[in-house]
């Protein structure tokens, strides 16, 4: 055994020695010597020992990445959100399943060797068992957020680490996961751990709340706080009831703001027995749905909250698979209602964590008059997620109007915008023109592509959100307009505010907040938005179906058009295809062709846990490899991991970027910021 003698191995064995239950020494946790004990005595460890975890190759962790199903997809989007938060300080995010080996890692790749000689990669054993105390392990035990900190840690190999681990539970208590950030070198003290601490808590709670979401997808969720603003963010209690009213689960928030010992004291009990709510609460936003928050009170204790009622994500009949002569069918989601083509709700229907983080974000800003900014390639959905917002807002009895700033003629978008009066020019109208911003007064004003918009009509955009009224064409008085803009773009902004193509200070008028909607090709829903799509786009209610090799090429293809592609090919297909029943023969050639060179090209090389670490290897060996595989790096956080700006940068196609990518082994959903 190496550092038997040690000073740190002396410590531990005789802080163990001289402890009693309740009293620590040396500043020391309870938690940390009783994690001690265990090591000692249950374990048979040694502080001098080597770390004797044994670790998965990449299919066993591709397997507990299954086992762990959506929850690993939404974890692992939340963890790109933490290391963002934590870039530069030299931490890593790691993720555990419940048997405590980690099957994700999110960091810095410039330390990758320092986090590896310390055995924090994919498929490692960290529990105390084989790991001695250690932040991860011993959050498994003590199920609550914890800080394991340099010489906290059981093994001499440890003490130079630092780990602040927070538990992910399920809506019934059971634990799922283990949530960590840390550090292989820290020489920070220990009270600078606080706020890694925080941190961590805050996403596993938020991974937590998503997760309660998504199980919870079919049944009403009550979602309260005790003040107003806070409801639908990450401290509100969430009770999930069903149709008759009774509580089915209920999240930790909700314990603790009720009063209560346990979920126990909540699951199974009619709800109206919990809170005074208003009579017939669930019929009545069954017929009419509404996303206002009212005031409830705690009938046991008197305390006022202030609650929302999400109803079921969106009512549908199936999805179905079923037998026939045709063989196994897979049939797409069909709308139960036709009145609104768009809701909030139904944009994050599939769980999708990046499109529900949006949707939470645009749910509290739809009446707060905050011009809102979207983002996302063409296709992507930027005008459905506009028109959702104002359908939820105080407008949406108003008009929506929609402008594409990219597709009016430059002489013709200031008469479009502002209007102008009649006799205003020759060819003028004779009654004149009201303009889209006067349409749009009292309701939403959607301004699609805005960083197409000419620089000369900046200036006047500018003045009118400013001052709230236009001045028309030929007109001497200004008219008065009621606005509420969001705005669009797959452009990147910022960089052409640097370029001076886009006003500054029109950037930081519409930037009240941005929202960032992912492409199809990264969303973890594709497969329900495919039937939400194809129900869409079904005739008369006619019965549609999908053979599952069909399916799969569908789930397959990288949709560079997104949404909007993948709905023009299935409104194609369905034309063309036989008995309602859609087939790999009627799927575009170039689907098809696509994913089959994406098969053969994924089965020529080992799938392993982290992509972009083989991508470097082998670009080691060849000089102008890894020349190639750094300049695309740089150009792609250059233009924030925008594919089609680093294309047209480089003069080359997306797809070339694609290729390129998989060539290099550079994986978009490690590196890119996710969420806002």
């Amino acid at each position: 055994m190496n550092g038997v003698g040690s000073a740190h191995a002396q410590k531990v064995v005789a802080c163990v020695e001289r402890f009693r239950g309740d009293d620590t020494d040396a500043g020391l946790e309870k938690l940390v010597i009783q994690s001690w004990q265990r090591c000692l005595h249950d374990h048979q460890l040694h502080p001098g020992d080597s770390i004797r975890s044994a670790v998965l190759d990449s299919g066993g962790v591709r397997e507990r990445r299954e086992q762990m199903g959506e929850l690993y997809h939404i974890a692992r989007t939340e963890m790109q959100n933490l290391y963002d938060q934590t870039a530069g300080s030299g931490y890593a995010v790691l993720l555990t399943d419940a048997t405590g080996t980690i099957v994700h890692r999110v960091g810095d790749p410039t330390l990758d060797r320092e986090f590896a000689a310390a055995g924090l990669w994919a498929g490692a054993d960290w529990t105390e068992s084989c790991a001695g105390t250690n932040g991860m392990g011993t959050c498994l035990v003590e199920r609550r957020p914890i800080t394991i900190h340099r010489g906290d840690h059981f093994l001499d190999s440890h003490t130079t680490l630092s780990c602040s681990a927070s538990p992910i539970l399920d809506p019934h208590g059971e634990l799922l996961a283990v949530l960590d950030v840390s550090s292989a070198r820290c020489r920070d003290a220990r009270e600078s751990q606080m706020h890694a601490v925080a941190l961590v808590t805050m996403s596993a709670r938020l991974v937590e709340n998503c997760n309660f979401l998504r199980v919870y997808r079919d049944s009403w969720v009550l979602r309260f706080h005790v003040r107003s603003e806070f409801v639908g963010l990450l401290t509100e209690g969430m009770l999930a009831i069903d149709a008759d009213g009774t509580v089915n689960a209920a999240n930790p928030s909700a314990v603790t703001q009720l009063g209560m010992g346990s979920r126990a004291d909540l699951v199974g009990r009619p709800v109206d027995e919990i809170l005074e709510l208003p009579c017939n609460l669930i019929r009545d936003r069954e017929s009419r749905p509404d996303h206002s928050v009212w005031p409830v009170r705690d009938l046991k204790h008197g305390k006022r909250y202030f609650a929302t009622l999400r109803g079921p994500v969106i009512r549908r009949r199936g999805p179905r698979i079923h037998s026939s002569g045709h063989g196994r069918v897979i049939h797409p989601l069909m709308p139960a209602h036709d009145d609104k083509a768009y809701t909030l709700r139904a944009l994050m229907s599939g769980g999708d964590p990046r499109m529900a983080y949006n949707v939470r974000c645009a749910e509290r800003l739809v009446d707060k008059n905050v011009s809102i900014l979207l983002y996302g390639e063409t296709g992507t959905g930027k005008e459905a997620m506009a028109r959702a917002i104002h359908a939820a807002s105080a407008r949406s009895d108003a008009p929506f109007v929609a402008v594409n700033c990219a597709s009016i003629p430059e002489s013709l978008i200031e008469s479009e915008l502002f209007g102008y009066r009649a006799g205003a020019f020759t060819g003028a109208r004779r009654d004149g023109m009201r303009g889209k911003i006067r349409q749009s007064s009292g309701g939403t004003l959607f301004l699609d592509e805005i960083g197409d918009m000419p620089a000369e009509l900046q200036t006047r955009l500018l003045r009118v959100l400013e001052e709230q009224e236009i001045l028309p064409l030929g007109c001497e008085t200004p008219i008065p307009v009621d606005l509420h803009v969001i705005s669009a773009t797959h452009r990147d902004l910022p960089a052409l505010v640097k370029q001076e193509l886009f006003r500054d200070d029109l950037y930081y008028r519409l930037n009240g907040v941005s929202l960032t909607l992912p492409p199809l090709r990264e969303r973890r829903d594709r497969e329900t938005v495919i039937r939400n799509v194809l129900g869409e786009e079904c005739q008369g209610g006619q019965e549609v179906g999908i053979h599952p090799d069909a399916f799969e090429k569908l789930m397959s293809y990288n949709w560079p058009g997104n949404i909007r592609q993948m709905r023009n090919c299935l409104r194609t297909t369905l034309a063309l295809c036989d008995d309602g029943i859609i087939r790999l023969a009627d799927l575009p050639t170039e689907i098809v062709r696509e994913t089959d060179e994406g098969r053969v090209a994924a089965s020529t090389r080992e799938e392993g846990d982290d992509v972009a670490a083989a991508g470097q290897e082998a670009s080691r060996g060849n000089p102008l490899a890894s020349a190639e595989r750094q300049t695309l790096l740089e150009e792609l956080e250059r233009h924030h991991w925008n594919i089609t700006i680093t294309a047209a940068t480089l003069s080359v196609s997306r797809n070339t970027i694609y290729r390129k990518m998989k060539k290099h082994g550079i994986e978009f959903s490690e590196h890119r910021p996710g969420g806002v």
